[in-house]
């Protein structure tokens, strides 16, 4: 709920003048995209079916923006207030008079603002491995079938309800139905370390206008391959980054900046906790270049 409440509003703030989002957010809904990375081994499996709960419970939640009751020169800080029970929770987003004004006028009138939840899990690790070949991954399979299911609900929604021109333009006009049907292909097929899923997960939640949040165990060593390989498509598709310059620019990414000093602050270390024989069993594009991992403890 922390999360959802952050995510939902640095989004609002970022596109407090972007009336066919806003449009969209009062009509249909955001879109909320969880990324896992866990495996389906040991003690994880047990993560897993907490966060798939948790995510579902994330459909009881409800936003409505409210005018700040604040003197000109006030500083306060205009903290989001949960209201509610578990069956259902309603978050006050408060907004300055000024923001506030710009919002349409079914958001002003306090229209509740639904969030559509889906979670998507690919584990990576050298224990999704064993899980592969000695184990059972239904529960991953199952929870990537049924989320997809929600993802199409919430776009034949969209398309019943608003018009495309309500989607921001990308350089690569994909057709948001082709991404679909790629992606029910991809949860469908029996694949091992299929990150595929992840990939088109991401991309249609972006066309989407939705938010994403990326984590694994402990949100600090698979979770910064992943997101900074995001990062790197991101640049590649909307930015033009030439390809021969991929990789380059994910190793930067990974040895420089946010990712490496995460780790720093929660172990101390400016090295992700794999060693080379956990990094063997990792996709490609999830291994961080020479000298930044090695013996660690999370």
């Amino acid at each position: 709920l922390a999360g959802l409440v952050c995510g939902f509003v640095i989004k609002l703030h970022t596109c407090l003048h972007d009336q066919d989002f806003l449009l969209q957010l009062h009509t249909v809904g955001l879109l909320v995209q969880f990324e896992g990375l866990l495996s389906t081994y040991s003690e994880e499996i047990g993560m897993l079916e907490d966060m798939s709960v948790a995510i579902v419970d994330l459909q009881k939640v409800a936003f409505k923006v409210v005018e700040a009751q604040l003197e000109e020169s006030a500083s306060a800080n205009l903290y989001p207030v949960v209201t509610g029970i578990r069956d259902f929770y309603t978050v006050e987003v408060q907004l300055p008079s000024k923001l506030f004004e710009v919002l349409p006028q079914e958001i002003k009138d306090g229209k509740l603002l639904r969030v559509h939840p889906v979670f998507f899990n690919i584990g990576i690790n050298e224990q999704q491995t064993l899980a592969e070949r000695f184990g059972d991954i239904s529960l991953q399979e199952i929870i990537n079938q049924e989320n997809f299911k929600l993802l199409n609900k919430y776009y034949k929604t969209f398309q019943e309800k608003l018009i495309s021109n309500c989607l921001p333009r990308f350089q690569t006009q994909i057709d948001i139905k082709e991404l679909l049907q790629s992606l029910s292909q991809n949860v469908q097929v029996r694949k091992r370390k299929n990150v595929e899923v992840l990939k088109l997960a991401a991309l249609i939640c972006r066309r989407l206008n939705g938010i994403r949040f990326t984590s694994c165990k402990s949100a600090k060593d698979r979770t910064s391959m992943s997101v900074t390989l995001e990062q790197c498509v991101i640049l590649q598709e909307e930015h033009s980054l030439h390809p021969d310059y991929f990789t380059r620019a994910l190793d930067c990414m990974r040895r420089e900046g946010c990712r490496i000093e995460n780790a720093q602050k929660n172990i101390n270390c400016r090295k992700y906790a794999f060693n080379m024989i956990q990094l063997m069993a990792f996709p490609k594009y999830y291994r961080p270049p020479d000298g930044t991992y090695g013996k660690a403890d999370t």
